[in-house]
């Protein structure tokens, strides 16, 4: 038989999507969850798939662009302060006792820094995701968990650099760890010193042409250029589609910016997720058992405690605090970038934790509300709640 065109197996992949989605919206159950289980499906056909990876790519990065636009550089200062404790308990608690775990476990230091790694971030796409599918972007939660998946998607690029030159046998150097520093404060500043500097004047350029059909090539072309330079400096597309995202919100047009990406992100963002799914191994059983349920339990655990003690921290109530930390369980793209570095049964035993933390954290995610509201009651804090 002839092999498939693209344009086929393109069109067929949309209109499988398409009924995940029916399903997942007639069901009320979460189409992030639909889209992995059918990238789980379909992974002997699509495994390694350029096409569904690159748009997999221009989804996230457009959803992380949507998300930045939300953040004027004012704004985001503020929030990057007042995180920045509970960052560093994450770091404590997901990635360093992770590690000590998997010491425990017998594992070499190596492996047990990559599984420190797996555990650490959550899901930036698929808490994004869902506090929007949810409406709860504007409860008073969401500043703190982006906040923190911010500080995450900064910390997160320095920790994979850092297992990528261990794993390549090239040891980890004082100059190296410096360098990649160096690229993300030139990478964030900038970001601010284009938004401040060149973007806020161009207001009217932007009342004058964001209704003529060439206008969306420009906006793209800010959401896809700064991506691409961060991935040019080996760090996450994610966090350079957020800057793009916050150099645009200087032109104080976000509202009417966002309507002309939002469809292209709804059509392109699901196949992210499908292409996630794609990636995890599932089917030479589940290796290493007894670790595999005890990093599930310590991995909720030690989110909802930085959600708990950093949101206090943040000046979240008790309430609205537990409600970030079981709205932070899920692990996502981060973790399967570092899982990848990975081999044989401990990478098989990374896609199985990764795919049932998804799971979990969703359904955690969806119940937070009715959780902290049992706990607390439904008396709200007049500051903050």
């Amino acid at each position: 038989m002839p092999e498939m065109p693209e344009l086929l197996a393109a069109g067929l992949m949309l209109l499988v999507l398409f009924i995940g989605g029916w399903l997942s919206f007639k069901m009320r159950f979460p189409d992030v969850i639909i889209y992995l289980l059918i990238g789980i499906v379909v992974s002997s056909w699509l495994a390694d798939s350029h096409l569904l990876y690159f748009a997999g790519e221009i989804g996230i990065v457009l959803l992380f662009f949507m998300l930045g636009m939300e953040f004027p550089v004012r704004q985001l200062i503020r929030v990057a302060t007042k995180v920045f404790r509970a960052g560093i308990l994450d770091i404590v608690l997901s990635f360093g006792v992770t590690t000590g775990i998997a010491l425990l476990f017998e594992l070499g230091w190596l492996e047990a820094l990559i599984i420190g790694g797996v555990v650490y971030a959550t899901s930036s796409s698929i808490t994004a995701k869902m506090l929007e599918n949810s409406k709860r972007m504007a409860s008073p939660e969401s500043e703190f968990i982006l906040g923190l998946l911010i500080f995450e998607d900064l910390f997160a690029p320095v920790l994979v650099a850092v297992l990528v030159s261990m794993t390549v046998g090239s040891g980890v150097t004082v100059g190296t760890l410096g360098w990649t520093f160096v690229q993300i404060i030139i990478l964030v500043a900038g970001a601010v010193l284009l938004g401040i500097l060149i973007f806020r004047k161009l207001r009217s350029f932007v009342d004058r042409y964001m209704d003529e059909d060439f206008f969306l090539l420009f906006v793209f072309g800010i959401a896809l250029t700064y991506g691409g330079i961060a991935l040019y400096l080996n760090l996450s597309e994610v966090l350079g589609a957020f800057l793009a995202g916050i150099i645009l919100a200087e032109v104080k047009r976000s509202d009417v910016l966002e309507g002309l990406v939002v469809r292209f992100r709804d059509l392109l963002l699901p196949m992210f997720f499908v292409y996630f799914g794609t990636t995890i191994e599932v089917g030479e059983g589940v290796p290493m058992i007894p670790m595999l349920l005890v990093l599930l339990a310590w991995s909720l655990a030690a989110k909802i405690i930085v959600g708990f003690a950093g949101g206090k921290l943040y000046g979240l109530s008790s309430k609205v605090a537990l409600r970030a930390g079981l709205s932070l369980t899920q692990r996502g793209e981060f973790s399967i970038i570092i899982a990848a570095l990975a081999t044989g049964t401990l990478r098989t035993f990374s896609s199985i934790f990764i795919l049932l933390s998804a799971l979990i954290g969703v359904y955690l995610f969806q119940k937070a509300p009715e959780i902290a509201t049992g706990i607390y009651g439904k008396k709200r804090s007049k500051k903050t709640a």
